[in-house]
């Protein structure tokens, strides 16, 4: 059996869960239900990133410790997640004993490899993004290039991860691993950071308490980005179960926006072959979920809640939307009147209407009970391609082709209905003919679009009259032409996805 193991970045908890974090996490968690149809052993990692400077101001600001701070916040995103179906194996929190203990032994080993040493370090640091910057790099020279705010002096004696060392390895590491980074913009500019030469950087505070202590030195509390990174391997037994580990690692997936790629293309790999571990068997990095052309953000009070969409748009509207809507790699513009056209188009008009007319036609013509396919029916081939070519999508990290894939058979059902009629038929074979593979149809969508709208492909899967769950499926079995049994007891129910007029 294979293993499949998916994560998102973790979020930091002084965030609330904004619709781009949900793009991530809707992103990893269609990838996970899809590996589970093809019978993988699959594992879902999401959670919290819960230390560093701005989480202790945040709390103090508030009269509470860190942890308390942290505590609430973490909630915010279980939250979100639930109602998004986010179907995520584990949730880690940095702040975890777990974490801390796997912390501290990857520190170990990288510093008993001798890729640590003591150093006094003076930059320009953003408190917002817990990262230092070059002067270059800043806006204007005094603005984070991701916050657009000021960033601070810092100077302290800290340990330092020699990173200088490690361009070679990892250009060495890229050439041999082409598909490392996805798409291939993101690992040219990958590349470009790499070769542009790397400096070594301080991985310890002396100015905070809130950390994960250096456990040779434990006035020093460790950076909050290479404490964060190795929740990855925390979640899979790092340094506590050995078996575990290494039945899933290198193996991993990362999905991440691209505004953190030099961590997690450039610093995280050097990290882990300091270590003495290989790095995870990819990365794919998609772009920013603008809002009216501009990053989301506090400061522009462009930042859309989840819920806000959800409660208009229903949850598999909202993850069919992003999912179908925004390709990952380049940048996404969300727009609300795009997003009304894409739930009426593809959901209500589409899917929902299918349903809803076979249903109708089978109560009147058939009983209402469904009759069984044709082996030699013309949705056959179209089936069979749409499954080949979304299996290569979803392969591929592509969600927004795979449904693309999936939609061309309910487009191609909802045509063989318009050219047959089968309301205007007589009761018999030939309108038996039709119905049957029109509900055939709809058992191998209900499948495929599973991973992106499982509320609705469960409650079609129901209408049709099947037994258990379209997540219940194996692939590629379960895309096999001729797989609806008849016989089935067929019901319309309300409208699948009633449309939507847009708000004013």
């Amino acid at each position: 059996m294979a293993r499949f193991y998916v994560t998102t970045p973790i979020y930091y908890v002084n965030d609330a869960p904004h619709i781009g974090h949900a793009y991530t996490t809707v992103i990893a968690d269609a990838m996970a239900r899809w590996h589970r149809l093809l019978g993988d052993e699959t594992f879902f990692l999401t959670g919290t990133d819960e230390h560093g400077l701005k989480v202790q101001r945040a709390a103090e600001a508030r009269g509470m410790t860190p942890k308390e701070w942290a505590d609430v916040t973490a909630e915010r995103f279980r939250d979100a997640w639930a109602q998004l179906a986010i179907s995520n194996d584990d949730f880690i929190r940095t702040s975890e004993p777990r974490h801390h203990r796997a912390v501290q032994e990857f520190l170990q080993r990288v510093y008993d490899n001798g890729h640590i040493e003591l150093g006094t370090y003076e930059g320009l640091y953003c408190v917002a993004c817990e990262a230092y910057y070059t002067p270059d790099e800043l806006i204007d020279g005094e603005l984070c290039p991701i916050h657009e705010r000021p960033v601070e002096r810092v100077k302290e004696d800290n340990w330092f991860f020699k990173l200088s060392r490690f361009q070679e390895p990892l250009l060495d590491w890229y050439a041999e691993h082409p598909g490392f980074v996805r798409p291939e913009t993101k690992r040219n500019e990958a590349l470009g950071f790499i070769r542009g030469g790397l400096e070594d950087f301080s991985i310890s505070r002396s100015s905070i308490t809130w950390g994960v202590p250096i456990p040779w030195d434990p006035s020093q509390v460790t950076y909050v980005w290479f404490d964060a990174l190795v929740n990855y391997l925390t979640a899979i037994g790092f340094g506590e179960d050995d078996e575990r580990f290494a039945s899933w690692w290198p193996a991993s997936h990362h999905i991440i926006g691209k505004d953190i790629l030099r961590f997690h293309c450039v610093y995280w790999p050097a990290m882990l072959l300091a270590a003495g571990l290989e790095p995870p068997q990819d990365v794919t990095v998609h772009g920013f979920l603008l809002v009216g052309g501009e990053k989301m953000s506090k400061t522009r009070l462009n930042q859309i809640a989840p819920a806000d969409l959800v409660e208009e748009f229903g949850v598999d509207g909202f993850r069919y939307h992003f999912l179908r809507d925004v390709p990952v790699g380049p940048d996404g513009d969300f727009s609300y009147e795009r997003m009304v056209d894409r739930y009426n188009g593809d959901l209500a008009n589409n899917f929902g209407n299918l349903l809803s007319r076979v249903a109708t036609v089978v109560g009147k013509k058939c009983g209402g009970t469904g009759p069984a396919p044709r082996a030699d029916s013309p949705l056959a081939p179209v089936a069979a391609e749409a499954y080949e070519a979304a299996a290569r999508a979803w392969d591929e990290f592509a969600p927004s082709q795979a449904l693309e894939a999936t939609w061309r058979l309910v487009r191609e059902t909802n045509a063989l209905l318009e050219a047959t009629e089968p309301w205007k038929m007589d009761p018999g074979p030939e309108v038996e003919a039709v119905l049957g593979d029109a509900l055939e149809a709809l058992r191998i969508v209900s499948v495929l679009a599973s991973p992106a709208i499982p509320a609705a492909s469960e409650e079609a899967w129901r209408r049709i009259g099947l037994p258990g769950s379209p997540s219940d499926q194996r692939l590629p079995a379960a895309a096999a032409w001729g797989g609806y049994p008849g016989g089935l007891p067929v019901t319309k129910g309300a409208p699948l996805f009633p449309r939507l007029t847009p708000s004013a």
